[in-house]
């Protein structure tokens, strides 16, 4: 067997972890099966990373941001390798240059283009662990990118779909896929297999266990993934196109607190005026989540919507630079103290009554709801952050998910 293993930061934090995920590795080796192992950086080093760069140059290119943050992956790979040499077994280290990893050209959230996999295929027929540096690639210019936060996730896919690789497990500090975080819900309950669509969902919406790209690049190729824990030797969690268990109805909830309320105050009503809006922020690539769009006084009308926080700056600023010009609105609003929560399940297509069952579980705490987004298998509302957990909470119960 082909078998691509992915290890996240606290995976790989220390010595000790070190070793945990190269003996892991190794068993699976010396099993007879072809080890390839995606790799992110040691604990928090992205972040250190990063608050190292805001401290030379708050603003610093995003090309120079990316050069610095690729680092990190390259120093987990090559202890892992020596790690793995000191176990005596042959290893080798590649970086995106190595490997090599086409990417499109958008420095901090590239997405893979293709990859080259004959060097993968000449180590592993050498008798080697292949370990491939996470979250990263390279443009059309010959620069480092990277793929986003937990791009690794969506690296060890596309490796495991270029390879045509038998398994591709994604290990992590849990036991694999629950109905809500453990850490703000504690009687969650692990999810034996789940949908390729729901986790899509759950991932979009806040879930953390899985980088969102890395589900939808799976469900395209036909990836079978399989969430672990890499602390102890539980089945995990498959994700997968159909599932046999008996069907819930409501899979999962899901917060996000890295969101933020925009509020465009004022605009003409008249057509062409969401077009401008909208088209301004795409081409930054600022992406937009729930919108709501309400009449207002004397011919005009106010668009909210959501941005991730950290686009929020920008996303103000671009507008700031329309508002007097083509918006033509009267102010902009900005709220960042808010979050969602979700609910997702393919068996929501099919029954009514289950956003008024959220509402209700969400009224009978005293959370009040500013806006609200749905689809076929998710019902998403916008809160305030402060009542996350007491919101989460009362749906998982609401729907008896323990």
């Amino acid at each position: 067997m082909l078998i691509v293993k992915k290890f996240g930061g606290t995976s790989v934090a220390d010595k000790e972890k070190i070793f945990n995920v190269a003996r892991r590795c190794v068993e699976d080796y010396k099993n007879g099966n072809e080890v390839v192992v995606v790799l992110s950086a040691m604990g928090k080093q992205t972040d250190l990373l990063l608050a190292q760069a805001r401290e030379i140059n708050p603003n610093a290119s995003k090309r120079e941001v990316d050069m610095l943050l690729t680092t990190g992956e390259q120093i987990s790979v090559s202890l892992m390798a020596m790690a793995m040499n000191s176990l005596g077994v042959p290893a080798i280290s590649l970086n995106a240059f190595q490997v090599a990893m086409h990417t499109t050209s958008v420095y901090g959230s590239a997405r893979i283009k293709r990859i080259d996999v004959d060097r993968i295929h000449s180590e592993l027929a050498n008798n080697k662990i292949v370990i491939v540096t996470g979250f990263q690639g390279i443009n059309s210019f010959g620069d480092y990118t990277t793929l986003g936060r937990g791009g690794s996730d969506t690296t060890a896919v596309a490796i495991a779909a270029a390879l045509n690789a038998d398994a591709c497990e994604i290990y992590t500090d849990v036991d694999g896929v629950f109905t809500a975080d453990p850490r703000l819900v504690p009687n969650a309950k692990k999810l034996n297999e789940i949908t390729y669509d729901e986790m899509l969902e759950l991932s979009s919406l806040g879930a953390g266990v899985l980088h969102n790209r890395s589900v939808e690049m799976a469900k395209k190729y036909g990836v079978q993934l399989v969430v672990r824990s890499s602390l102890n030797n539980s089945e995990g969690t498959v994700v997968k196109e159909e599932i046999k268990m008996e069907k819930m109805l409501v899979s999962g909830v899901a917060a996000d607190k890295n969101t933020a309320r925009i509020a465009v105050i004022g605009l003409e009503d008249q057509p062409g005026v969401a077009f401008k809006l909208f088209n301004h922020l795409a081409r930054h690539n600022i992406n937009v989540d729930i919108i709501l769009q309400s009449v207002g006084r004397n011919g005009t009308k106010d668009i909210s919507f959501t941005v991730a926080e950290d686009s929020v700056e920008e996303a103000v600023e671009i507008l700031e630079r329309h508002r007097a010009g083509s918006l033509k609105c009267h102010k902009i609003d900005v709220e960042k103290s808010v979050a969602k929560v979700s609910i997702v399940g393919a068996g929501m297509m099919s029954n009514a009554g289950v956003a008024a069952k959220m509402f209700e579980a969400l009224y009978d705490v005293g959370v009040n709801i500013k806006m609200i987004s749905t689809s076929e298998i998710r019902v998403t509302v916008l809160i305030d952050e402060i009542y996350v957990e007491k919101a989460m909470k009362a749906v998982h119960d609401k729907f008896s998910l323990a």
